[in-house]
């Protein structure tokens, strides 16, 4: 098992102290489970997904209203 440390509020301390009391389990197993349950369901975004995004939904709307006139080749 690998060792971590990190810091919370007292709020949270006490809160996590009171947690582990009712169940009858040490604060560093609620911490464990919580985590467990959080990273059950986390999946790595693909690194592409939206890299060109403009930030604007109507593109594709908007995208015959600007027709631009072709440069003559002549």
């Amino acid at each position: 098992m690998e060792r971590i440390t990190f810091s919370i509020t007292y709020e949270m301390h006490d809160r996590l102290k009171k947690l582990a009391a009712k169940n009858g389990t040490s604060m560093a197993s609620v911490i464990r489970e919580a985590l467990a349950v959080e990273a059950y369901d986390y999946r790595l975004r693909p690194r592409s997904l939206g890299a060109g995004s403009s930030g604007q939904k109507d593109i594709a709307r908007k995208s015959g209203d600007d027709l631009i006139e072709p440069r003559s080749w002549r």
